[in-house]
């Protein structure tokens, strides 16, 4: 592995990192009420939450274009504050994001939905308050749907091609991702660096596959 492989390599995995962080909160927290609450527009937010698993990345990536572009709503006021985000890293970072928050929330989703309220009741019977019931009983009973559902949005980020392409470009050592290098070095004839860069690929997601397993079994032990 060269050092310009390398380099893009680490800032997929990096940049997939980033992602899965970013979305991880407000995941978990929408995928609760989600299960567990119902509001006015709730099954709009669901459509909007399923959007990008069903629309043509390019179209998502798109959007983000316009959306996050200079002369966009959240563009321009992102620039204004000295915040660039177009065809730089941070739109590798929003278009992974974007693409894998609908398999995070999914994935919690259900594992919320599968929680037993009954122990939920119980806690709250004794006296514990419902940060203290959540944090002791309901994330570890959904342990195993929040782990499918990070290592999910992980490898999604790591496989994400269309709207990256768009939002973000192939800029040598800025915004190239393991996709947009297989892509270009296809479109180049470089057959080598193709396959290269897909063994890295599929190395890397059989080594999140293996990990998330053995989290799953630590989870179910536990």
């Amino acid at each position: 592995m060269n050092g310009e492989t390398a380099q893009i390599v680490l800032f997929t995995l990096g940049a997939a990192g980033v992602s899965t962080l970013l979305i991880l909160p407000p995941g978990v927290v929408l995928a609760w009420l989600l299960a567990r609450r119902t509001w006015p527009g709730k099954a709009l937010i669901e459509t909007c939450v399923a959007l990008p698993l069903i629309m043509p990345p390019v179209a998502t990536g798109l959007l983000l274009l316009r959306l996050f572009g200079r002369r966009g709503p959240f563009g321009g006021w992102l620039e204004h504050a000295g915040f660039e985000v177009v065809f730089t890293w941070r739109a590798v970072v929003l278009a992974m994001a974007v693409m894998s928050f609908p398999l995070l929330v999914r994935s919690a989703r259900i594992a919320f939905e599968g929680v037993d309220r009954d122990l939920e009741d119980a806690a709250r019977d004794l006296g514990a308050r419902p940060p203290r019931v959540f944090a002791l009983i309901t994330l570890p009973l959904a342990a195993h749907g929040l782990i499918a559902g990070t290592v999910l949005a992980f490898a999604r980020a790591l496989g994400e091609f269309g709207a990256t392409i768009l939002v973000a470009g192939m800029i040598p050592g800025r915004t190239v991702t393991l996709p947009t290098a297989i892509y270009h070095a296809i479109q180049m004839g470089d057959d080598g660096s193709a396959y290269t860069l897909l063994t890295i690929s599929i190395a890397i997601a059989f080594a999140a596959i293996a990990v998330s397993e053995w989290l799953l079994r630590r989870a179910g032990r536990g």
